[in-house]
This record gives structure tokens, C-alpha cells and sequence, in this order.
């Protein structure tokens, strides 16, 4: 398949990898050239603008930061709309809101495109071990199609529903639900530790009984290190995610208490000078609150 790939961040570059080497003639683009040039000798074609990279492809991938990325790469002048072959299709796998996922099913629709949305969960090393969980919801038989290039870069693929945005709300609440598991850690570890309780005792023991999870494995042996560098996910898109899930929730009348009270501590944080570091530096914050260095 001739695939167009838009985004090689800590995660795109990994993906992009994976859907390469499962054999598909690729043509990447970034704003960043030279982390384009890295696939170049990969295999893959480098394109100078999105709508160079989209004009012979049959999917077009978008892994990009947020909104703003997407909207300009895509609807833009010289974005991937501009030259996208009819019946071809757009994989937005970028956690993105709600009201832009249905804008561009609107906007592909109308110009004879397909449109599908499949974010993805899991952190760059997920992502470069193709382990990722992609969430995928659009036209069914778009999807069943696709199944094979959504399987090269994860290790399993839910289907959520027949309306992309679908998948969209799936994104935004699991990364709602991460958020608060951080969150419950960070003031779990910083009470413990005031009573002279070793952090990786105390995690190792959570992730060894009541909380046997990946995601308390994760943020639990990151938080007990205190390794918020290199930030594997930046705060600051933790907190375009929580308020992205915020406003799906206001626009569905759906209360998210939790998720004000997680926005708030974020803005903290980034206040205080964490908005490089990674968003599981909320425990930081609630270290610092709690009196600890």
C-alpha cells in the first residue's frame, strides 16, 4: 500500500518504522526535516510539504501534537486535502478533540475521501516495541481494510463504532483516567514516604498485589525513581488531553470533577516550571505540597 506518513515525533518516528518495515512503499513528512532524513535511508521517500507527501497515497497517516498541527497539515494551503486521490484515506492517530475528528470527517466526506480515526495508547517505548493499543471507529469497511497497516505499528486493534469521533472520546477518557491514576500515586507515595516508607518498596508492593497493572507499573516505578527526564509525554500535552476531555464532557453534559481538580494541578506544575517535564510530574508537585524535596 502506498502510505503517506505526517508526524515523526517520539512517537511517529517508531511508527512510521514499523508500517515500513512491514513492507509498505512510504512517503514521510515532518517539520523538523532531519528527522524525515532518518527514514530516508529506511526506504521511505521524503516529501517536501503534507500535500506532497498525500498526492499518490491510498492512506495518509497523521501522528501529530494536537489541533493546531492537524488542522494546519491537513486543511491548510499545502495541507493533505489539497492533493489526497478520491477514495483515499486519512488515519488520524493523533489524540485530538472531538469537534475537529467530526470537522474532518465533514471535510473528507465532502471531497471524496474516507476518514477514519485510530489514536493510539502507550508510550514511546510502546511504541517503538510495536506494542502499542490502537482505537480505531469509522466506516467498518474502511477499517477491515486498513486492519493490517493499523496491526504494523500495535499489538492489538479495537474497533469502538461506526462514527470516528468515537474513537476520539475512547482517547480522551483513557488518558483522563491515566491522568488520575497519576495523580492518586503521587499523593499515595508522598504520604508514605512522610512516614519513612521506601518509594520502590512501596510501589513494588502496589504492582505485586492491589494494583497489578501496566499503567500503575509504569507511573509507579516512575514516580518512585523520581524520572520525569527526558519526558516521554510533556506536560503540557497532558494537559491539552485532560482539557480536550473536559470539553467533550461539557459538550455532552457529563460532569468530570476529577479532571478540573487534575487540570488545576497541572497548570501548577507548569507554573512552577515543570511544562518540559513529564506529565507524570504532578507526583512532584504533590511531593512538594506534602513539605518533601
Amino acid at each position: 500500500m502506498k502510505v503517506a506518513f505526517i508526524g515523526l515525533g517520539n512517537m511517529g518516528r517508531h511508527m512510521a518504522h514499523h508500517v515500513l518495515r512491514a513492507g509498505h512503499e512510504v512517503t514521510v513528512w515532518n517539520r523538523t526535516l532531519a528527522k524525515a532524513e532518518e527514514h530516508r535511508a529506511r526506504g521511505a521517500r521524503v516529501a517536501k510539504s503534507p500535500a506532497e507527501a498525500a498526492k499518490e497515497a491510498e492512506a495518509v497517516i497523521t501522528m501529530l501534537a494536537d489541533d493546531a498541527a492537524v488542522e494546519s497539515a491537513v486543511l491548510h494551503p499545502g495541507g493533505v486535502t489539497e492533493t489526497l486521490p478520491p477514495h483515499a484515506t486519512h488515519v488520524s492517530m493523533s489524540t485530538i478533540s472531538v469537534g475537529l475528528s467530526k470537522k474532518l470527517a465533514e471535510e473528507h466526506g465532502r471531497r471524496g475521501h474516507k476518514y477514519i480515526a485510530a489514536p493510539v495508547f502507550g508510550r514511546p517505548e510502546a511504541a517503538e516495541a510495536a506494542k502499542l493499543f490502537v482505537v480505531a471507529a469509522g466506516d467498518q469497511p474502511v477499517i477491515a481494510q486498513l486492519q493490517p497497516l493499523l496491526e504494523a505499528m500495535g499489538q492489538r486493534v479495537f474497533v469502538m463504532g461506526d462514527k470516528p469521533e468515537m474513537a476520539n472520546v475512547v482517547k480522551l477518557s483513557g488518558n483522563f483516567l491515566i491522568a488520575s491514576v497519576i495523580e492518586s500515586l503521587g499523593e499515595a507515595v508522598a504520604l508514605t514516604r512522610k512516614y519513612g516508607i521506601d518509594p520502590h518498596q512501596y510501589v513494588d508492593f502496589l504492582t505485586n498485589s492491589l494494583f497489578a497493572a501496566p499503567v500503575y507499573k509504569t507511573y509507579g516505578g516512575l514516580i518512585a525513581d523520581e524520572k520525569y527526564r527526558p519526558a516521554g509525554f510533556k506536560m503540557r500535552l497532558g494537559l491539552k488531553d485532560v482539557k480536550l476531555a473536559l470539553a467533550a464532557a461539557e459538550a455532552a453534559d457529563a460532569p468530570l470533577p476529577l479532571a478540573s481538580m487534575i487540570r488545576d494541578h497541572m497548570l501548577t506544575a507548569i507554573a512552577r516550571g515543570m511544562e518540559d517535564t513529564d506529565w507524570s510530574a504532578t507526583a512532584r508537585l504533590a511531593a512538594e505540597n506534602a513539605g518533601l524535596k
